[in-house]
């Protein structure tokens, strides 16, 4: 894919457009659903709003929660793909590298079995507190050795701890068979019947993280240029891939919290981003962020369309959407080595 967008002023302009059409997108998204909904009512209902209008009342207590976490979680999840795969120097690198998903599930079941837990707040916490001891625990393991933290370790590390978790996450299925109902949607990913208070608890989490996410474009560009290279420029790499480590599963981990395992969206976004305007991490992150959201919305309307009055999870229309992006760049990927 040709870079469309070359000088500084032309991504800035391309990064103005797309934040407009991502608003766009936004407006769409709450129309759609089993009760169709005009645009027109869409903002009136944000500039008068009605309460005796029952259009108005379902786009303020259902539909603007659910597209507003999809927008979060979506650049959440692109940032973080992006970060990882700076990091892992990995084109297929996604956040599961680091055995979030699976820790945060398995937090999750475990407290559904052991402490009776039965409500999402409840659910978002413990998936969160699982997220990030599987993210602390891939990084310590990554660092052990002489060779210190490397990009294989990291990645051999991740695997390791997300076979560990899923592994417990399936045995204690087995002892509680009554779990897996309350676990399906879940595992499956899903940003509906949210509750916006869920993504307020998390949210200064997650926005500390990505305003720090928009600080690494220029320390990731130096490492970029190879660990030798970036250490000769006095830049602490370790420190780096820490800090770019800590961002990955506060993102991550805080978005599986509130809408359980959506895949391939760090996986695609990056891609998309760098077609469209090079590997300047000062941008690719910003514009990831915008197009991930913008992603997430999509693929979310889609889901709510596709079977009506049935919905299909997001995480499958994420994995539909992806599987094939995934095989893509593996087959670009083995060409280019061969």
């Amino acid at each position: 894919m040709m870079n469309v967008f070359k000088s500084n002023k032309s991504k800035l302009i391309g990064l103005i457009a797309l934040f407009i059409l991502l608003f766009l997108v936004f407006i769409v998204s709450i129309s759609v659903g089993q009760t169709p909904i005009t645009v027109i009512t869409t903002i009136q209902a944000f500039i008068q709003y009605d309460p005796s209008n029952t259009e108005h009342i379902i786009i303020m207590t259902s539909r603007i929660s659910r597209a507003l976490i999809a927008v979060v979680i979506g650049a959440c999840l692109a940032i973080a793909g992006t970060l990882m795969q700076a990091m892992t120097r990995n084109p297929l690198a996604l956040p599961d590298l680091l055995g979030i998903n699976a820790g945060g599930l398995f937090f999750i079941v475990l407290s559904i079995t052991f402490l009776s837990l039965n409500s999402l707040t409840s659910y978002m916490w413990m998936g969160l507190l699982g997220a990030g001891i599987a993210g602390v625990l891939v990084f310590f393991l990554g660092s052990l050795g002489r060779d210190g933290l490397s990009p294989l370790r990291i990645v051999l590390a991740g695997a390791a701890i997300s076979a560990l978790f899923a592994s417990g996450t399936q045995g204690l299925l087995v002892i509680d068979e009554q779990s897996i109902q309350s676990i399906l949607f879940w595992m499956a990913g899903s940003v509906a019947g949210r509750d916006l208070n869920m993504l307020v608890s998390v949210f200064p989490y997650l926005g500390m993280a990505m305003i720090v996410a928009l600080f690494l474009g220029r320390p990731l560009n130096i490492l970029l240029s190879g660990e030798d290279v970036a250490k000769g420029l006095g830049q602490r790499t370790v420190l780096v891939k820490i800090i770019v480590g800590l961002v990955v599963i506060m993102l991550a981990g805080g978005s599986v919290a509130v809408a359980g395992a959506i895949g391939f969206i760090g996986l695609i976004v990056p891609h998309i981003v760098k077609g469209l305007i090079g590997r300047d991490h000062r941008w690719v992150i910003p514009y990831s962020a915008l197009v991930g959201a913008m992603l997430l919305l999509v693929a979310d309307m889609i889901a709510r369309v596709i079977i009506m009055p049935q919905e299909v999870p997001i995480g499958v229309m994420t994995a539909f959407i992806g599987a094939p992006f995934f095989v893509y760049i593996a087959r670009k990927g083995l060409k280019r080595n061969a």
